[in-house]
């Protein structure tokens, strides 16, 4: 039976997740100060079996961020992203009870798009937007 549970996922659980999807493994040590410092997040499980995440991250106040959308090929096509997503905005939506102005933006995985589009996100650059930048 596929379920959510909210902030709850071990650095094992994210590396699987992330190798899964071709992100691949990172060290537990960062996995786990990333998870610590993690606003929000949600775990979808197949009765104990992890298949999906998402989490939050940023301030609480005038910045969000999504990252880690992640569900295992397997699952993908399934609607879990969406349920994943689904989540992530009702918590969105009780950060902007402090403030109805928190931008939040996330970073689309090459053809991705219109998937967040369906949530209202909108691409960068536009008329009134410059282009989303990344250092490495």
């Amino acid at each position: 039976m596929i379920h959510i549970i909210e902030n709850k996922i071990s650095a094992d659980e994210y590396n699987y997740l992330n190798n899964s999807v071709g992100w691949g493994f990172r060290e537990i040590s960062i996995v786990e100060e990333a998870l610590k410092n993690t606003l929000y997040s949600v775990s979808v499980y197949d009765d104990n079996k992890i298949i999906g995440f998402g989490r939050i991250i940023g301030d609480k106040t005038i910045f969000l961020y999504i990252q880690d959308i992640m569900v295992i090929p397997e699952y993908q096509h399934q609607h879990i992203g969406t349920k994943i997503m689904n989540k992530l905005i009702e918590q969105i939506n009780e950060y902007k009870n402090i403030n109805p102005s928190i931008r939040t933006y996330l970073g689309a995985s090459k053809g991705m798009e219109p998937f967040y589009e369906k949530f209202g996100f909108i691409s960068r650059p536009n008329n009134d937007l410059g282009a989303g930048m990344i250092l490495y």
